[in-house]
């Protein structure tokens, strides 16, 4: 992605299921060998740094704690090398004999401080061991602030305002208030719902957002959740051993060497909870929430990494999927048409792209006898000559500039890539870039087509495999506002010009106006999005023309046209396949499309959108929850 878009959060998790005294044991039958669960844990995190590099936190709880000595262990990082710090702790951490669950955390700060107190896990400490909580999560809560002060206003004084700090302390509370928790360690989790999975459901029935939770009571109970609609992603493995928890599945793959089919999507909307014998027990979050699955879409196109086979599936069938738009926006042979993708996170669609575009060439695709099931801009293609493509920019992950001359500044901004020059004829071809996701524009605008128009093509085509992102987002993607997306921007222009009226602003103050009090504070109401109408104004090839004009710098020689996925493609493309030659699991398909659709699964979302309009119609430069 060329715009900087901070990733969601990465949590893991190790649960021991037999006796920790078994790392003791020697033999080809021990099922523990030296630091195991210190070890597994390490590769989780290493194998998500990823999602996060603004902090990172441990802790590892260890069974029969000696009194006057902590159950745990943790440390936490916020330097400029947090995951490094957190793994030569975990590997210098002092040697207990009875360690049982190990938690991570990595983070990305979208919302808080930067700080080594926003870091996870969240501890709540309590003379009862039951009652003590060790919480990490990759979560965001539109509502926060109204579960802050129903905390508050029940007797309790929050020391913080951190939603990870709160979401700890509610389920602590749960805890401390269920007359089952002080026996909870000789619970059969088998045979009725762990008092852990009951106080978890209590302290979220209110919560409005996304989460992936993981965590731990001092007594040696491990659980972890996923919020209804399945918004954050969550995977899980389970043998005799051990039971595993991460946000990415082949991370787990990974770390216990195993094929994709034995690491399970956690199920949206229910509680995972080992017991301190080992036994493993799925439960309802809440009995009364019955909610569709709505995963993020984001996470298969950007965010998780790409060595899922699914994900890369997925991705480049959203490469390739592009090749009709692309040739109908190039508008030129192809013998005149240079392939090339910008950033590096794009190279799994562009192989797809690729794939598709040499399919059709070398007769695959595009028979006579097919030609009523391919699109008018693949006929024709068959027989042609190969495409041309290669990596026209590599950024300068080194490039940096102290100069303080604006002018100056602006100029080397233009050269954190470096370009290939002499594979694109000046004057003559056709460049075509692909992109993941066109956000904000920015980098865009101000680096990428200044550096591409050196190279004197004759038209650039910018290609997302995305679709325009034309709503700000609550559940994790650091997209608060709506004054910064470049769909947004366009939107404006197009209704400021629809009649020459530049009244712009006016008919979206009129359509907030009108939006307005549609049982926003009901969970049962469905509220109304105040942009959809204004939207669909306009086809899509004049919202793409507009950004296209909103892209263009100031002196660019090269005509700029922009191609974004079609939302129906971006569907098709992330359905799970059944008949694809890669391993694939059961997995809900990633439906969750609001930022593209404004198609909210929770009320809170609503709420979000009418805050980031009102926030833009009133200029405040502020986030919207």
């Amino acid at each position: 992605m060329s715009d900087v878009l901070k990733h969601e959060c990465g949590v893991a998790m190790v649960v021991l299921r037999r006796p920790p005294s078994a790392t003791l044991r020697v033999g080809d039958n021990a099922p523990y060998q030296g630091d195991f669960g210190g070890t597994k844990l390490s590769l989780l995190l290493e194998k998500q740094h990823n999602r996060g590099q603004d902090g990172a936190g441990a802790a590892v709880l260890c069974t029969d704690p000696e009194p006057g000595t902590p159950p745990y262990w943790s440390f936490k990082s916020a330097s400029s090398t947090p995951l490094v710090d957190v793994l030569g702790m975990i590997a210098k951490r002092p040697a207990v004999r009875n360690e049982k669950i190990f938690l991570g955390h990595l983070r990305y700060a979208t919302f808080g401080k930067n700080e080594v107190s926003f870091c996870h896990p969240f501890i709540h400490e309590a003379s009862e061991l039951c009652h003590t909580v060790l919480l990490a999560g990759n979560f965001n809560l539109t509502n926060a602030p109204e579960l802050f002060d129903d905390y508050r206003h029940h007797g309790s004084f929050p020391t913080s305002r951190s939603d990870g700090y709160l979401l700890c302390e509610m389920i602590a509370k749960e805890l401390g208030g269920s007359q089952l928790a002080a026996t909870a360690g000789e619970t059969d989790a088998i045979n009725c719902v762990p008092p852990v999975a009951s106080a978890v459901s209590r302290a979220l029935a209110n919560a409005d957002g996304a989460w992936t939770l993981c965590g731990m009571t001092g007594d040696g109970w491990a659980f972890a959740t996923r919020d209804p609609h399945g918004i954050r992603p969550g995977w899980y493995y389970q043998d005799d051993d051990v039971v595993v928890v991460a946000s990415e599945r082949p991370a787990i793959q990974a770390a216990f060497d195993v094929p994709p089919e034995a690491v399970k999507e956690l199920p949206p909307g229910k509680v995972l909870v080992v017991s301190p014998k080992g036994e493993v027990v799925m439960s309802e979050l809440s009995s009364d929430i019955r909610t569709e699955p709505r995963p993020c879409a984001f996470e298969r196109i950007y965010f998780s990494r790409a060595n899922d086979a699914d994900i890369h599936r997925e991705r480049k069938a959203l490469g390739a999927a592009l090749v009709p738009q692309i040739l109908k926006a190039a508008d030129a042979p192809l013998e005149d048409i240079f392939f090339s993708y910008i950033p590096n996170s794009a190279r799994i669609a562009f192989h797809g792209l690729l794939e598709e575009l040499f399919a059709v060439v070398i007769g695959h695709k595009g028979h006579k006898e097919h030609k009523e099931d391919v699109s008018p801009e693949l006929c024709g293609l068959c027989g042609k000559e190969l495409p041309r493509f290669g990596e026209i920019a590599v950024k300068d992950a080194k490039f940096r500039t102290f100069i303080a001359d604006a002018a100056a500044r602006r100029e080397f901004y233009k050269h954190v890539y470096d370009v290939t020059y002499g594979l694109v004829r000046p004057g003559k071809d056709t460049l075509v870039v692909l992109d993941d996701s066109i956000v904000r524009g920015n980098t865009m605008r101000n680096a990428i087509l200044p550096m591409l128009d050196r190279l004197g093509p004759k038209r650039i085509v910018v290609a997302s495999s995305a679709p325009p992102i034309r709503y700000p987002d609550c559940y994790g993607i650091d997209m608060s506002t709506l004054g910064e997306l470049v769909a947004f921007k366009a939107l404006v222009n197009l209704l400021d010009g629809e009649r020459g009226t530049g009244n712009g602003e006016r008919e979206l103050r009129m359509a907030l106006d009108s939006a307005s009090g549609q049982g926003l504070g009901q969970r049962a109401s469905r509220p109304l999005n105040p942009l959809a109408s204004l939207y669909a104004r306009f086809t899509d090839e004049q919202h793409c023309d507009e950004i296209a004009r909103l892209l263009t710098p100031p002196g660019m020689k090269a005509e700029v046209k922009v191609v974004y996925q079609t939302v129906d493609n971006l569907h098709r493309c992330l359905t799970p396949s059944t008949n694809c030659h890669l391993p694939t699991t059961n997995y809900h398909p990633a439906t969750g499309d609001w930022y593209f659709t404004g198609d909210y699964p929770t009320p809170g979302g609503y709420k979000v959108l009418h805050k980031a309009l009102l926030n833009y119609l009133d200029h405040r430069q502020e986030r919207s929850y």
